[in-house]
């Protein structure tokens, strides 16, 4: 669909503000079809966070890529966004961390092995399940949990430190499996890790419970009983303190069983600090750089 078709009038004027970070746009997608399909590139991504960084009232801040949405995307292949974005990082020393289940990560293992030599960046890898047939129904465009555990040893070689992450938790789904996972992932060169029971806003309950009478019928009940009992008697709760663990003897005894697993596993060190005093910003052409 036309860009300018989706903005009405005045659309190049709206493009822009909105390209350069001025506006935003709700495009009300779909958390199915819409969200898979549907794709929209903010081209210049780059060129408006060199501008940010370059701004005399800038002070640095540990930044997170991909935590709404998986900056590892097929599409980046082909618009390299993500790799703009890193350049820009890295040439001004910039604490940065990704999270993503997918592999074209291993294509900017030269930014992520120098930005790694200052303590500038983390990664989480996100592990749903080591079964490949769950995964195939869970996640079926995503990368496989080997090829999963096989980027965190590459990025664990080079020195970026990794987190693994089970997520989400869906009772009676793949539960079973945290401790399995976070002891993969500590073979793979995990340091640390975390969990986020499964959140089910909006439509993706609908889709959730589609999703279950489809791949698990006869389990659907319970499954839907134990979030119910972990959410204060519904399908969600977005309370601030409570909405990644959930609360109940359920998500209790997910709690106790991670952190009994961390601990025999050596995954509860201190988390990553990033370090903010590298920052510095290059002169424009590369010549003489300003430190912060």
């Amino acid at each position: 669909m036309s860009i300018h078709r989706i903005l009405g009038r005045n659309a190049t004027s709206k493009l822009r503000r909105i390209m350069s970070g001025q506006a935003c746009i709700y495009l009300n997608l779909s958390a199915g079809l819409d969200f898979e399909t549907r794709l929209f590139v903010k081209a210049n991504a780059a060129d408006v966070l060199e501008a940010e960084l370059r701004r005399r009232s800038y002070r640095p801040v540990f930044t997170m890529i991909g935590a709404n949405t998986d900056c590892y995307q097929p599409i980046e292949k082909q618009h390299r966004v993500t790799r703009g974005i890193l350049e820009v990082l890295t040439r001004f020393r910039h604490p940065v961390g990704i999270i993503t289940k997918g592999t074209l990560i291993e294509r900017d293992l030269d930014l992520l092995a120098d930005l790694a030599r200052d303590q500038l960046v983390t990664v989480g890898i996100t592990l749903t399940t080591l079964e490949p047939a769950l995964k195939r129904t869970l996640e079926p465009r995503a990368a496989s949990p080997d090829a999963r555990l096989r980027v965190m040893r590459k990025l664990a070689d080079i020195g970026v430190p990794v987190r693994v992450m089970f997520s989400p938790v869906i009772p009676f789904v793949n539960d079973a499996e945290l401790e399995r996972v976070l002891e993969a992932g500590r073979d793979a060169g995990a340091t640390s890790a975390s969990y986020v029971l499964l959140r089910l806003p909006h439509e993706v309950k609908d889709l959730f419970r589609d999703w279950l009478q489809t791949h698990a019928p006869l389990k659907a009940a319970h499954v839907m009983s134990l979030i119910n009992q972990s959410r204060g008697g519904k399908d969600y709760d977005s309370g601030f303190g409570t909405r990644m663990k959930g609360e109940g003897a359920f998500a209790d005894l997910i709690a106790q069983r991670y952190r009994l697993a961390c601990r025999r596993l050596g995954l509860d060190r201190p988390r990553f600090t990033p370090r903010c005093d590298l920052f510095r910003v290059p002169a424009a052409g590369g010549q003489a750089e300003l430190g912060f």
